[in-house]
């Protein structure tokens, strides 16, 4: 039997825990074994920029914050199993990576 490993990315935590639910709700109708989700560690990027264009007056700053949320599922798969995952419609901004793994 195979296992997948399902990588989750989004920037909206609300739309990836959505996508999570709708896995692990297959998984259990399908009754295959699942571990997770697991959260990784976020990623934070942040841009400073001045305010100012033409670079006189006041040094004031805007600063900008983007976090990239993340999950880790692991499931023993079968190819039924694995056409519902896929079919699994995905909010906007939402990445998903498949791999198969050999036990």
């Amino acid at each position: 039997m195979q296992k997948a490993r399902i990588n989750l990315a989004s920037p909206s935590i609300e739309k990836l825990n959505e996508v999570c639910e709708s896995i692990l709700d297959i998984a259990k109708k399908t009754k295959i074994k699942i571990r997770g989700p697991v959260p990784l560690p976020t990623k934070r990027m942040k841009i400073t920029t001045r305010k100012s264009p033409c670079g006189n007056g006041k040094a004031s700053f805007d600063n900008y914050e983007m976090r990239v949320h993340k999950r880790l599922i692991d499931l023993g798969v079968d190819e039924r199993a694995l056409r519902l995952i896929m079919r699994v419609p995905l909010p906007e901004y939402v990445s998903i990576e498949i791999h198969l793994l050999e036990r």
